[in-house]
């Protein structure tokens, strides 16, 4: 029996080959690169290869490292344009949210999800982090499967042919009330966020499987939404699993002020008071900071998940990326409200917004910029050594064209530079997960018709 028919016997993914025109390789762009991939893994980086290996799989334009979503609600994606009709803040684009949420079941939520995660497989996203707080049924009961819809999302990503992390999100509370160390209780749309204790989101989340394409991950949703005297509780939960850690952090002022009139801390020193920051935690957004948080969160290696065009859409703000990166705090990347899964302009906007905010140019290299949404995205998300392309990497790809009418012209090895600053999530042509060719030549080989499944999805939640 031939070594490929040996492995699909066992159930493994057969050895390939796959001949890289160009590949990113970390530093640089390198023509004529054969990948060997066994088990999934990347077992051998050939270069100055100038012709395919015969029997080998072709992938022509610039071949990156698979890219890492490191912050994502799926069903956000239910929401582009509507929540674009009218004019208001955050605050008034939550109701809209609370709306499509009510709406959700485990059924619809697999069918809506697989339908985004094979738009993010389209967009060359080989891995993505799911903040998921949307637990129980509408009045807070729970399913007879507590996890009824964390395991649809699970079903979902491996139907989509992604690499999941379920960031199981405790959310416990609508908010701080009206004396120091108070919570409100949850209004009625929250209730099915709720487990009510952390205690008993622990208890729950501890039941959720993980294995193969899926890690489970913790989240603290953010300090409105969890007591102050449960934050460890969530955290201890992670440090013994040694799994990542998220929370969104200082998404809007009035968030912060409230902390401080409830507190008297912001809340970054309220989540290092209560031991949530640290290397496996990452801040999402972390937009209005003060100079002291930034020194808090970069001092604990705590990272930062920027998500710019949700930011700017939600007129959120401009976050200190930039100064968080000096003070220690590595970037990653998220498309969160799915406004758009690009994660080639969430590259771009970070640094295209330090560039509006400073009037200089040039703060961070298309490199860097790359790595945010690769390496640095996938380790976020608990895959320390994805993002690579290197011997024992996972053998995840996305191959940009350099033949389209936005990245044609520039000599290859400005490619990085093309594909950051030009390309978008349409010029990807191809994207590999565990060796496995999940889009070629642009087309979802699992999902037959991802705008049509978006479209069917989505209309059943607004009928």
């Amino acid at each position: 029996m031939r070594p490929a028919a040996r492995a699909e016997a066992a159930g493994r993914p057969a050895p390939v080959t796959y001949w890289l025109s160009h590949a990113w390789l970390g530093t640089h762009v390198e023509p004529g690169v054969a990948l060997d991939v066994s088990d999934g893994l990347i077992a051998g980086v050939r270069t100055g290869v100038p012709t395919p290996p015969p029997g080998a799989t072709v992938l022509r334009g610039l071949t990156l490292p698979g890219l890492a979503n490191t912050h994502s609600h799926a069903f956000h994606r239910a929401l582009r344009s509507t929540v674009q009709v009218g004019s208001g803040t955050f605050w008034t684009w939550r109701e809209t949210m609370y709306q499509v949420a009510s709406r959700l079941t485990p059924d619809s939520y697999y069918d809506l999800a697989r339908a985004v995660y094979a738009e993010m497989a389209l967009a060359g996203i080989t891995g993505v982090g799911e903040f998921h707080y949307l637990h129980h049924a509408p009045g807070g009961t729970p399913y007879d499967n507590p996890n009824a819809m964390g395991e649809a999302l699970i079903a979902a990503a491996a139907e989509a042919g992604i690499r999941i992390t379920l960031l199981d999100t405790a959310y416990l509370s609508a908010g701080f009330g009206d004396r120091p160390a108070q919570y409100r209780e949850p209004d009625p749309h929250q209730l099915r966020f709720s487990d009510t204790t952390a205690e008993a989101w622990a208890e729950r989340a501890s039941l959720l499987k993980g294995g193969g394409h899926a890690l489970i991950g913790a989240a603290v949703h953010s300090v409105r939404a969890v007591p102050a005297d449960q934050l460890a509780t969530v955290a201890a939960w992670a440090e013994e699993r040694q799994a990542p850690l998220h929370v969104h952090l200082s998404e809007q002022t009035a968030e912060n002020d409230a902390c401080l009139a409830a507190h008297g801390r912001t809340p970054a020193r309220l989540l290092a008071d209560h031991g949530v920051l640290g290397p496996r935690t990452t801040g999402v957004h972390n937009t209005h900071l003060t100079a002291e948080d930034i020194a808090l969160i970069g001092s604990t290696t705590t990272g930062t998940c920027m998500c710019p065009t949700t930011e700017r859409d939600l007129a959120d703000g401009i976050g200190p990326a930039a100064a968080l990166q000096r003070a220690g705090s590595p970037l990653s990347l998220g498309s969160d409200s799915h406004a758009v899964i690009d994660l080639f302009e969430e590259a771009r906007a970070m640094e295209l917004n330090e560039r509006l905010r400073t009037r200089t140019r040039g703060h961070w290299t298309a490199a860097a910029l790359l790595r945010a949404a690769t390496a640095d995205g996938h380790a976020a998300l608990g895959r320390a050594g994805a993002g690579v392309i290197e011997p024992g990497a996972p053998a995840d790809l996305a191959t940009v064209a350099l033949d389209s009418v936005r990245t044609a012209g520039p000599a290859p090895r400005l490619a990085a530079e093309a594909a950051v600053f030009a390309a978008s999530a349409a010029d990807v042509r191809h994207t590999v997960v565990a060796g496995r060719h999940i889009v070629r030549d642009g087309r979802h080989v699992l999902v037959e018709d991802v705008p049509a499944a978006l479209a069917s999805a989505i209309a059943a939640l607004h009928r």
